[in-house]
């Protein structure tokens, strides 16, 4: 892939990543996305054009609001920077294509999904349970190269995705008397196998409880957190699928071998 064309895609992405700031910001508080226009958490200035480029315009004005001069949070370009290499890594890896737009509206999804539940420790249903949908209507309209799941591997997905781990959480409950999984997580991973299939969900599974064990472990030890304390599960899921749809089937290949 040239540069220029690696350019724009790389700045479609952030353009889109500022948009899905508005969400992050707004889903939790249950505001809408369309209106207002963007402005200041803190004063509520509108932010003109030249203050809502991309990455760019935090940077020009270091940080803080033009208005009030108060801070604004480094997670916002953060954001942005980390959907226009997101849209960059997809269509390096799999080419100009239907399946490359497909995957890279599932990672924009999956963005804000990991940092809403990284901070609120919620999963929207407004973005899981249309993402479960739509992910069988693109399974149901081609029968697409993996990463990507047929219809009949989509709809399997969906019930042990979501039913498997429902039943997990439900027997997990009856014998500690602890609830250990949010129907947020249940729906998220139903999601995950609507669109990648019922053969991504024993590496999805295995990779967020790893990641999730070791950083919460290492979480506890470093700051003193209480055990008791829940630790959000949907970013260590997002970041097991998103492993699988690059590098599943090489993994897969590997381990039968």
């Amino acid at each position: 892939m040239s540069w220029e064309y690696g350019s724009i895609i790389f700045i479609y992405g952030m353009v889109v990543g500022s948009f899905l700031n508005v969400c992050i910001y707004r889903l939790p508080l249950e505001k809408s996305v369309i209106h207002p226009r963007s402005g200041c958490p803190a004063c509520g200035y509108l932010l003109p054009w030249y203050d809502n480029i991309p990455l760019f315009s935090w940077l020009w004005l270091r940080g803080r609001c033009r208005s009030c001069r108060q801070a604004i949070a480094v997670l916002y370009p953060l954001v942005e920077l980390a959907a226009g290499l997101l849209a960059l890594q997809v269509v390096n890896r799999f080419g100009l294509s239907w399946q490359s737009l497909w995957i890279v509206l599932l990672g924009f999804a999956f963005l804000v999904l990991m940092v809403i539940d990284f901070y609120h420790y919620i999963l929207p249903d407004l973005i899981t349970l249309p993402g479960i949908v739509l992910g069988l209507v693109v399974a149901g309209l081609s029968v697409e190269t993996p990463p990507l799941a047929t219809l009949e591997s989509a709809l399997i997905g969906v019930a042990a995705g979501g039913g498997g781990l429902w039943l997990f959480a439900y027997l997990f409950e009856k014998i500690t008397g602890k609830v250990g999984m949010g129907m947020g997580d249940i729906k998220l991973l139903a999601m995950i196998g609507a669109w990648m299939g019922w053969q991504s969900l024993p590496l999805t599974l295995f990779a967020a409880g790893l990641m999730g064990s070791v950083v919460g472990i290492s979480w506890m030890v470093i700051s003193g957190r209480d055990r008791s304390q829940p630790i959000p599960f949907g970013p260590y899921l997002v970041l097991g699928a998103w492993l699988y749809l690059f590098y599943g089937q090489e993994i897969y290949r590997w381990y039968l071998s």
